[in-house]
């Protein structure tokens, strides 16, 4: 590639749009000759190294060029930047993400010249059989150090490398990992040979960077707030003193590390697969401590509403048809009720909204700043804040699209709109969750203050970067004493440092990092296999889980007397993720993940995208969270097809679908009183032949602690009332070779056909009248039955009073205060 000004002479770029800065050529020159890894410091310009590396495939050698960003917003803000900066027509640029209808989709792809995407849709059209890689020429990762475990990274980098006729790949990061390993991985999973770093310190670079002040501010915790907390670490050291009887823990210590709690699970993990019933009073009573350290966390640094919030929401899980032993006895227990009420009657500030508040008026208001980030982890917190800020500034939340209850996410429309009048200067004050730390063109801003610390290099390095970059710029972290806010931030601190002296070891270190992951260009194909199923346990992820912060190596002035908190590192509980925002820009695919699936490990991989010849399996679209879909679209001769199902979640000929359940699912659908597994399977019989039921997993008779007579029964009135085959497989891998089977058999040995038909049974009117009546207050369905045979309308069961709903056999005094307060209380 030539090094002109790359605002004059290039071909296919607008001219001088750009500017000329040297560092960005010489990267491009790299990125255009190898599957190259692209480090940049932030706001310094990665887009424009990819796009001068498309402008010149385009040019030089045709074909199309695909760009993968992981959220809704990147997608938009890099397609506005791509149609500005090239003379290509506007709708040969086109955006692929889930607003845009799969067969819409299809039709786009084969016009467009260049494609900007989020990666779930593009996951989703490869496994579906909608589009072909083969004429990508330029495949553009941003934001790659995503490209770990089963993200849509590593299987789209895995197709491409096999399908694409002529492939060149760039994955582009601020902040690639944690150390030389993780890279490695990285770079494994894309298939990248090369790396190319530039750091502020290179001369090049060091004119367009500037100094950012970092400094910290400690806040104490009121008394009121201390109390709270301590009623909490009581009951946590309750439930560790049943833990320490297990024999899964030696400690009590209400402060102990996540990585102590991991392996606590991973040992009542054990137990329960070897059916020893204490793992399973284990796990739900290790769920309670996890619960509830996630409430001492909100209390000692988010805020008070934060935790309040939090209880509600226990609340109502713990009132729900389906909730959890560990959230009734959690809600139920005297000290976590004392703490509850402790909140609700605190009417104070948690000190942490006075500080805010503070060094938002030096910087706005005496220094004579323009504009500031506020950033939080938790999205309630978001919200106080801006209610709190608002009667000092003019504020502006800006959240994910993936709703929570209790509050409401941003669309894209709406994120756009804010952003844009942030940048146009209506408001001075965004008050962000992580949503807006990876990537997205916040402008220039006088301040960036974190709420709480973030413990790991990647993301802090991420939210920094949203200052400095045209003038000096200031970055304040506020910190509770005390809390797991001191541990995070020291973790956050070595960490970047390690990062930072990393990547300049990267420099140094390409020779190796090639001969790790191959030399050839294809970055070793044979590395796939092993390197992009690997999980993630033994790195840090974006997001902080599982790094393992050695506390012992901290000096005395970082943390001392904070040991216990040293190999902290902050892990969402599946259960507990409905209050923090966490990684909720990519909830934008998550959201329309009507497709989404995990990784394969197929060593031998073909192109079936566009191609209709060959054994043919459909799919459910729900069927996408498993890695099954993905597994079969890579097989040889197989070719797969994305459908929403009426039945069954894999139809393999005319006459064989089947319906695949977990173990633990298979027993929770005997329970549903909603869509029983009967009904489902009465479904499949009726609409095909061969109706067969996969059963996945080793621990049928584990779940739950139902009677392993009552799964037997199900089992043989499966085989006998409904003439369904039950097939059981040992796990995900076993399923998709079964399913590969029993399609190739049926298609190639009987020469059938695939035919998908069937539909579900509509419900009786009496049905949906039940449903109604059981959704109140989640009484259920007997109770249901007992309402509507008293009062005998919908209508009369909901206007009914309190003393009329005594009568019915079943409901009690708190049943029916609980229905007239659901039917009769105003809508907020």
């Amino acid at each position: 590639m030539a090094t002109e000004a790359a605002g004059i002479d290039r071909d296919l770029l607008v001219d001088d749009f750009l500017q000329r800065r040297r560092y960005q050529l010489q990267l491009a020159d790299a990125a255009a000759d190898e599957h190259t890894l692209v480090c940049l410091p932030t706001g310094l310009g990665k887009t424009t190294v990819s796009l001068l590396v498309t402008a010149e495939r385009l040019s030089e050698v045709g074909g199309k060029a695909l760009f993968l960003a992981p959220t809704k917003p990147l997608v938009q803000q890099h397609a506005d930047f791509y149609r500005e900066a090239l003379r290509i027509p506007d709708d040969e640029i086109v955006v692929f993400t889930g607003d845009v209808k799969p067969d819409d989709r299809a039709a786009l792809w084969d016009d467009a010249r260049i494609v900007i995407a989020t990666p779930q849709v593009v996951e989703n059209d490869l496994v579906g059989n909608r589009i072909s890689l083969r004429d990508v020429t330029h495949l553009t990762f941003d934001e790659c150090h995503r490209a770990t475990g089963d993200y849509a990274y590593v299987y789209i980098a895995e197709r491409y490398h096999a399908d694409a006729a002529d492939p060149l790949v760039t994955g582009m990061s601020a902040s690639p990992g944690g150390d030389t390993e993780e890279i490695e991985t990285v770079c494994e999973n894309l298939g990248l040979s090369n790396v190319e770093v530039m750091t502020e310190a290179d001369a090049d670079v060091d004119e367009y960077t500037h100094d950012t002040d970092v400094r910290w501010e400690r806040v104490t915790l009121p008394d009121e707030v201390l109390e709270i907390r301590d009623a909490l670490n009581e009951v946590i050291t309750d439930r560790l003193e049943k833990l320490k009887s297990l024999g899964v823990t030696n400690t009590t210590n209400p402060d102990l590390s996540q990585k102590d709690l991991n392996r606590m699970r991973g040992q009542l993990k054990q137990m329960m697969d070897n059916d020893q019933s204490e793992g399973y009073k284990g796990m739900s009573t290790h769920a309670e401590v996890m619960k509830l350290r996630r409430a001492t966390e909100l209390v000692e640094t988010q805020s008070v509403e934060s935790v309040r919030r939090y209880f509600e929401r226990q609340r109502e899980a713990a009132r729900s048809s389906g909730a959890s032993k560990a959230s009734q006895r959690m809600v139920a227990d005297p000290k976590v009720r004392e703490a509850m009420r402790k909140a609700e009657s605190f009417d104070g500030l948690h000190p942490k909204f006075s500080k805010a508040r503070i060094l938002l008026a030096e910087t706005l208001g005496i220094d004579g700043g323009e504009r500031a980030i506020l950033f939080t982890e938790s999205r309630d917190t978001a919200e106080a804040l801006v209610e709190f800020l608002s009667a000092s500034f003019d504020v502006r939340k800006f959240v994910g699209q993936g709703d929570k209850e209790g509050s409401d996410g941003m669309s894209q429309t709406q994120q756009q709109e804010t952003l844009d009048e942030f940048k146009a200067g209506e408001f001075e004050v965004l008050v962000s969750t992580s949503v807006a730390e990876e990537g997205l063109d916040v402008p220039e801003v006088d301040l960036v203050c974190f709420y709480e610390p973030v413990p790991t290099a990647i993301r802090s390095i991420q939210r920094k970067g949203r200052t400095g970059r045209q003038a000096e710029g200031k970055v304040v972290v506020l910190m509770a004493e005390d809390t797991r806010d001191e541990a995070f931030f020291w973790i956050s601190r070595r960490r970047e440092k390690e990062m930072a002296s990393q990547l300049a070891e990267l420099k140094e270190a390409t020779d190796d990092i090639e001969e790790s992951v191959g030399d050839d260009g294809q970055a070793g194909l044979d590395a796939f296999g092993g390197g992009s199923g690997e999980s993630d346990a033994d790195t840090t992820s974006d997001e902080g889980e599982g790094g393992a912060a050695d506390g012992a190596g901290a000096s005395e002035d970082e943390g001392a007397g904070l040991t216990d908190f040293a190999e902290e590192v902050r892990e969402r509980d599946d259960e507990e993720g409905d209050d923090g925002d966490g990684d909720d820009a990519a909830g934008d695919d998550t959201a329309e993940s009507e497709e989404t699936a995990a990784d394969s490990d197929d060593d031998a991989l073909v192109a079936t995208a566009g191609v209709d010849e060959g054994v043919e399996v459909v799919v459910d679209q729900r069927e996408l969270d498993s890695s099954i879909a993905k597994d079969l679209s890579t097989r040889d001769g197989l070719v797969t097809r994305l459908e929403t199902l009426a039945v069954g979640d894999y139809v393999l000929s005319d006459r064989v679908a089947v319906e695949r359940k977990s173990a633990a699912d298979f027993v929770d659908s005997m329970l549903d009183a909603d869509r029983s597994m009967f009904e489902q399977v009465g479904e499949l019989s009726r609409a095909y032949a061969r109706p067969v039921m996969v059963v996945e997993g080793t621990n049928l008779y584990g779940q739950r602690d139902i009677d392993p007579n009552a799964i037997r029964g199900a089992l043989a009135s499966l085989a006998v009332d409904f003439d369904v085959s039950v097939l059981r497989t040992e796990g995900e891998d076993d399923t998709t070779e079964l399913l590969a089977t029993i399609a190739k058999r049926e298609q190639e040995t009987r020469d059938r056909e695939v035919s998908v038909h069937g539909e579900k049974t509509t419900k009786t009117r009496a049905e949906q009248q039940e449903y109604v009546v059981s959704s109140i207050a989640d009484i259920g369905p007997v109770t249901a039955r007992s309402l509507l045979e008293h009062f005998g309308t919908v209508e009369a069961v909901m206007t009914a009073r309190e003393e009329d709903l005594l009568e019915v056999e079943g409901v009690g005094p708190v049943t029916a205060e609980r229905i007239r307060e659901v039917v009769g209380s105003e809508y907020e």
